[in-house]
């Protein structure tokens, strides 16, 4: 993937202050889903003791009768409301929309008993004015939720708040114009403060998967590395093909008379013609299912998935011609040939019940490419997995 492919992917929407990807968007949040889930855990728990306790301030305002009764049992909606929420991140905790409910829920909730609350004591709108400016900010930067929806529920409530104000308050216009204008304020300084967190958090995340990408990547072909190839690529598609039995195929390809192209056109020219295969075999593939290796100098090992012994053929063929019949501009303004070798192995898990593992499966692969190489170059040797364990070597290979 190039620099700018890289910066088109990370391209975060300005209203909504997400990732354009809907894919991407999906794998930040799954990323920060603990983080979530941990100040979704305090937010509630907050809300609890926030709302309960506050139910003395109404005894001693309305004195015990119906509206205390009703507010009280509004508080503690709010605190069943949350404890709702708590369990079910409790039960949910791979799911994003289920922690964005919950989010959402007592956000709702929160104002909705809120504006109950100032529908009964009337006389306090300063005091309410106060309390929901706290709210609101609560809303905007400590409950992880989308912001376009904490956007929404805020000036909702706010919007509610000021109508109560008008029809059940009894202050002078001069106060409500000045609690209006102080609430948009808030909403504004709110927002600003909402989207300078959304955009540094998915910055931070770009940082972070530029550095992931950087770490299992070759600096010069854009292909994965033989580390990653080891520690994560190749055992996660062995096991996903062992408990799905579908195929699995591996191709060694190695460019033919390398070192000679290297001794004739420089490093720069070596460079350019690795460069030049890597792109010929990426184009060839199905990613993100298939992945392209470095494995070596001048050697490349590709991890395809759910391929079959024919597909497999055919397409190591198609990359073979097109190595071949293509050229490569070199550093000194002259054109470069190269051609390939691939040795081609292929696992069919439906039948096979024998144990393969990791080493086998490319020391198998590998003595296919040797083959070619000993057939003249530029050629491919194809072969089943079930074909070469009733040999010797690949048998005692593994074994070792």
């Amino acid at each position: 993937m190039s620099e700018a492919d890289v910066e088109m992917s990370f391209v975060v929407d300005p209203v909504r202050v997400e990732f354009s990807d809907p894919g991407l968007e999906r794998e930040f949040q799954q990323h920060h889903l603990r983080t979530t889930r941990a100040s979704l855990r305090v937010t509630l728990v907050f809300c609890s003791l926030f709302y309960l306790p506050f139910s003395l301030t109404d005894l001693a305002a309305l004195g015990y009768g119906t509206s205390f009764l009703v507010l009280l049992l509004g508080r503690i909606t709010v605190a069943l409301t949350a404890c709702g929420g708590l369990y079910l991140i409790r039960r949910k905790t791979e799911s994003v929309l289920a922690h964005r409910a919950v989010a959402s829920a007592a956000e709702v909730v929160g104002m909705a008993i809120f504006m109950l609350v100032v529908w009964f004591r009337p006389g306090e709108l300063p005091w309410h004015a106060m309390s929901l400016c706290i709210m609101l900010i609560v809303i905007y930067v400590f409950i992880p939720n989308r912001l376009i929806t904490a956007i929404g529920i805020a000036l909702g409530a706010t919007a509610a708040f000021i109508a109560l104000a008008v029809i059940r308050g009894e202050s002078r216009f001069s106060d409500e114009v000045t609690m209006a204008m102080l609430l948009l304020l808030t909403n504004s300084f709110g927002i600003i403060a909402a989207r300078r967190y959304h955009r540094l958090w998915r910055d931070e995340y770009r940082a972070l998967s530029t550095l992931k990408a950087l770490s299992i990547r070759d600096h010069l072909t854009a292909c994965f590395n033989r580390r990653h190839l080891h520690t994560t690529l190749l055992p996660q598609v062995l096991e996903r093909a062992r408990a799905e039995r579908r195929w699995l195929t591996l191709m060694v390809c190695d460019i033919d008379h390398f070192k000679r192209v290297n001794d004739n056109h420089g490093h720069q020219g070596g460079d350019a013609v690795l460069m030049h295969v890597a792109m010929l075999l990426q184009d060839r593939i199905h990613e993100p299912r298939d992945s392209v290796v470095r494995y070596g100098g001048e050697e490349f090992l590709l991890v395809m998935p759910q391929m079959d012994f024919e597909s497999a053929a055919s397409l190591s063929e198609d990359m073979r011609a097109a190595v071949a019949g293509s050229e490569v501009p070199g550093p000194d303004g002259k054109s470069m040939r190269a051609t390939v070798s691939i040795g081609v192995l292929s696992v069919d898990f439906s039948a096979s019940d024998t144990e393969v593992t990791e080493s086998a499966l490319i020391a198998a692969a590998d003595m296919l490419l040797y083959e070619a190489k000993r057939a003249g170059r530029n050629s491919i040797r194809t072969r089943l997995w079930a074909d070469m364990v009733s040999t010797h070597a690949v048998l005692s290979m593994r074994t070792a």
